[in-house]
C-alpha cells in the first residue's frame, strides 16, 4: 500500500509478545491515515507540538525511502512554502558578530532551541515540542546511562546562494535511525515527526546557518532510553531530541586540505554479526584512545581493517572511505560492520552519473596503497581528500602534497553544488526548509 511503513526485521520468537508487537512491529493506524490522506484533509496541529504513534522501522534504508513517497512529498511541499499564497519565505540573515571564516566543529555557536519529545514505552505515544536549548533531566538509573540504549544521527542545514535554507536527504536519516532503533529494541519517532522536528530547529535558528560556502548548521537527532531501571532490559520510556550548532570544517586543516590517516593494526572497530552498522553511541567511544594517540603522532585520524582477515579497509573513525584507480572507484561493501552513510550513498550515485564505475566490495589495504586517490566522506566531513596513508610504518603519499585529488575535488564540488542549489538536483536530495 502506497506510503505504508515497512515492518522491522524479524525478531526472535520469544520476543513476539503482544506488548513488543504493539510497540515495534505494527505501523501506527494514525500515522498511516496521515500518509494516505491528502494534505487538505489532515487534521490541523499546533505548529510546535507533535503527537504520533511509534513508527515501525524499515528493513533497509533504501527500501524505506522507496516505500514512503507520500511522506517525502508532503514534507517537501510543506518545507518549500510558507504563507497563504505558497510563496517561499525569505530566510533570516546570518547573525552578525560571528567570524564565519573561522568556524570550527564544536558548540561555540549552539542553537538557542531544541526539539524534545518523550515516549512512554507502555503505549508508544510520542509527544514533543520546541523548547529552549538546555539540560535533560535523567535519573542515575536511566537505561542509557547504565546500558547504553542510544542511537543518533548527523545532518546539516545549508544556506544557498539565493538565500534559501535547505537540508539534505532527511528521510534517509530518519530511516537509518529507525533501523538502528529496531536493533537496539527502541521505539523510533515516526518519520514525519523526525523531519518536522529537524525543520523546526532549523527555522527557529536561521541566523546560525552560515553564509553560503562558509559552513553549515550541524544537527544532531538523538534517541535515548531515558527511563529508569536496574536490571538489563529496554528502557520503560524514551526521549528524542534534536539540537544543533553552527560549524565549519570537521578536520583542523580545513575542508579541502588532505588528511593523513594511520592504519590501525590491532584494534577492530566492529566484527561480523555485531552492531557495527548501527549509529549507536557505544560504537564511537571505544576508538577515542586510538584516535587521540594518532593525532598526538601527527595524523588526522585512524582507518580500521576488518576483524576476520585483518587486511580489508572498513572505515575511518567517523566516515566512510573510497579509493580511486582511473575511472574505477571502490568502497567497502555494507556487510553489517560499517555505517551505511547517507553521504556515501549519494557519492556512489553521483559518481556513477558522471561515468565512473563504482564497485562495492572488499578493498585490500595493499590495493588502497596503490590507488591513484583515496578520499573519505560523511555528513560532518562532506568529501575529504586523503593525502597519505601510513601502514606498518610505511607512508604512501597521494598526489601533490597539500592539494586535493582531482576526482575527489570533482565529486566534492558536484555534491556541494547540488546541496547549495547551484545546479539542478536530479536525485531529489535537497529539501528546502526556508
Amino acid at each position: 500500500m502506497a506510503g505504508q511503513l515497512a515492518l522491522l526485521p524479524t525478531l526472535p520468537a520469544q520476543l513476539h509478545t503482544p506488548r513488543v508487537e504493539r510497540l515495534y512491529l505494527r505501523p501506527s493506524a494514525a500515522l498511516h491515515l496521515r500518509l494516505q490522506q491528502p494534505r487538505s484533509q489532515q487534521p490541523q496541529r499546533a505548529a510546535r507540538r507533535f503527537q504520533g504513534r511509534t513508527a515501525a522501522a524499515p528493513r533497509a534504508e533504501a527500501a524505506a525511502v522507496a516505500e514512503q513517497p507520500a511522506v517525502q512529498e508532503e514534507t517537501k511541499q510543506s518545507a518549500s512554502t510558507n504563507g497563504t499564497n505558497g510563496s517561499a519565505a525569505r530566510a533570516a540573515e546570518p547573525r552578525e558578530g560571528i567570524d564565519w571564516d573561522s568556524l570550527g566543529f564544536g558548540l561555540q555557536h549552539a542553537c538557542k532551541t531544541q526539539f524534545l519529545a518523550t515516549c512512554d514505552g507502555a503505549d508508544g505515544e510520542w509527544k514533543g515540542e520546541l523548547q529552549p536549548y538546555g539540560p535533560i533531566s535523567l535519573m542515575p538509573s536511566a537505561q542509557t546511562l547504565n546500558y547504553g540504549q542510544s542511537v543518533f544521527e548527523g545532518m546539516k542545514a545549508l544556506r544557498t546562494a539565493e538565500g534559501r535554507i535547505v537540508i539534505f536527504r532527511p528521510e534517509m536519516n530518519a530511516a537509518r535511525m529507525a533501523s538502528g532503533a529496531a536493533k537496539m529494541l527502541m521505539p523510533a519517532p515516526p518519520q514525519e515527526m523526525f523531519i518536522r522536528a529537524v525543520q523546526e530547529v532549523v527555522r527557529s535558528n536561521q541566523e546560525l546557518v552560515p553564509p553560503a560556502g562558509k559552513g553549515a548548521l550541524y544537527l544532531r537527532p538523538l534517541l535515548l532510553g531515558t527511563g529508569p531501571l536496574l536490571g538489563l532490559g529496554p528502557a520503560p520510556s524514551y526521549t528524542f531530541v534534536v539540537y544543533g550548532a553552527a560549524v565549519g570544517a570537521y578536520f583542523k586543516g580545513g575542508q579541502l586540505d588532505p588528511i593523513n590517516l594511520l592504519v590501525e593494526e590491532s584494534f577492530h572497530r566492529a566484527a561480523p554479526g555485531g552492531n557495527g552498522a548501527v549509529k549507536a553511541a557505544g560504537n564511537y567511544s571505544p576508538v577515542l584512545r586510538l584516535q587521540a594517540a594518532a593525532k598526538a603522532a601527527g595524523f588526522s585520524d585512524v582507518v580500521y581493517l576488518d576483524a576476520v582477515h585483518d587486511r580489508y579497509l572498513e572505515e575511518v573513525s567517523s566516515c566512510n572511505i573510497f579509493t580511486v584507480s582511473g575511472k574505477t572507484i571502490r568502497t567497502p561493501a555494507l556487510k553489517g560492520t560499517i555505517l551505511p552513510g547517507v553521504t556515501r550513498s549519494a557519492i556512489i550515485e553521483l559518481a556513477r552519473s558522471k561515468g565512473y564505475t563504482v564497485e562495492e566490495g572488499d578493498v585490500d589495504i595493499t590495493d588502497a596503497l596503490q590507488a591513484d586517490e583515496v578520499f573519505t566522506c560523511g555528513t560532518a566531513v562532506v568529501v575529504c581528500s586523503v593525502g597519505s596513508i601510513t601502514y606498518k610504518g610505511q607512508r604512501r603519499q597521494y598526489g601533490t602534497e597539500n592539494e586535493p585529488g582531482k576526482v575527489t575535488l570533482e565529486l566534492y564540488e558536484a555534491l556541494t553544488a547540488i546541496q547549495q542549489m547551484q545546479i539542478p538536483d536530479p536525485f531529489g536530495w535537497v529539501h528546502p526548509v526556508v
